[in-house]
């Protein structure tokens, strides 16, 4: 059955992937994405642009609430309803984490934790009325694997995005929305993540930071993170894998799926994690939320 698709950050990345690769499965995919007419237009035209696809490039900014209402009215209005949300869109930032201001701290947790929320809020009235849906949140193996250091915002701001996924999937399961987390690995090409980073704003903290005991070590972090990615690495398997995802009947979706060439350890870690977390949830009587119920 062809499905109503929202990928959020889809003008580059693991969203492009996942917006090409689950149109040419078939589905209707709204790859959203900030200036579709301004700088994103030859972005938002080589999407539409795909043969044998339905790839609706659509302005939407996770970080305004107006514009996140105004595309998911859009969508709702032209398909009558939204079968999938991917929550895809995230920004990284590199650098000695005393160097970020507040401020550059609270634009990663707006840009990869409220800009979900924003969505969600949108979204879920309409998939909650249905009962049936599906959220899939790319998360970050770096919130249960192995971490270099100089990524401290978008790492922090990603384990609060993959925390808040785990405690949506308890509060929709009673709806019978499903949740799947995907948690991709390190990857050095194919995403576009080091090459469109922040950097810190206070320059003075990253001089002393280069002056000191600390000197050319962003360089040392990027060439030891490059050397532990196979040469071969490819980003594209993440998408296929959402869709496989997608195209998985009711009830049978894994909660979390993971692919990490580097091997850094995040799937030892969340299945720990998960399971301490079912663990509580059946102590205390409330081991139904583990599962999505079934619509009447």
């Amino acid at each position: 059955m062809t499905k109503i698709i929202l990928v959020t950050g889809s003008s580059s990345g693991f969203g492009r992937l996942t917006a090409e690769a689950l149109g040419r499965a078939g589905h209707t995919i709204y790859a959203s994405m900030r200036d579709v007419a301004g700088r994103n237009a030859k972005n938002a035209a080589e999407l539409s642009a795909i043969a044998g696809s339905d790839i609706r490039p659509i302005e939407l900014d996770v970080q305004s609430e107006p514009s996140v209402n105004t595309a998911v009215e859009k969508i709702i209005a032209e398909s009558g309803r939204i079968d999938v949300i991917v929550h895809n869109a995230g920004h990284m930032m590199f650098g000695p984490a005393e160097a970020f201001t507040p401020e550059q701290f609270a634009q990663q947790y707006d840009v990869n934790v409220l800009g979900t929320q924003r969505v969600n809020r949108a979204a879920l009235p309409h998939m909650r009325a249905r009962r049936e849906g599906l959220l899939v949140w790319v998360s970050s193996s770096s919130s249960a694997g192995g971490t270099p250091p100089y990524l401290s915002p978008y790492f922090a701001a990603k384990a609060a995005m993959d925390s808040l996924a785990v405690l949506y999937a308890r509060e929709l399961a009673r709806w019978g929305i499903e949740t799947t987390i995907v948690v991709p690995g390190a990857f050095t090409r194919g995403t576009n993540h080091f090459a469109h980073s922040g950097r810190p704003a206070d320059e003075a903290r990253v001089g002393e930071y280069e002056a000191g005991p600390y000197a050319g070590f962003g360089e040392e972090v990027q060439k030891a993170f490059a050397e532990i990615v196979p040469d071969d690495a490819d980003p594209a398997p993440v998408a296929d894998m959402i869709v496989d995802v997608v195209n998985t009947p009711f009830g049978e979706r894994p909660f979390r799926i993971h692919f990490d060439p580097t091997e850094d350890g995040a799937n030892i870690g969340f299945a720990v994690l998960d399971r301490l977390r079912a663990e509580m949830l059946h102590r205390v009587g409330l081991s139904d939320l583990l599962k999505p119920a079934r619509k009447a």
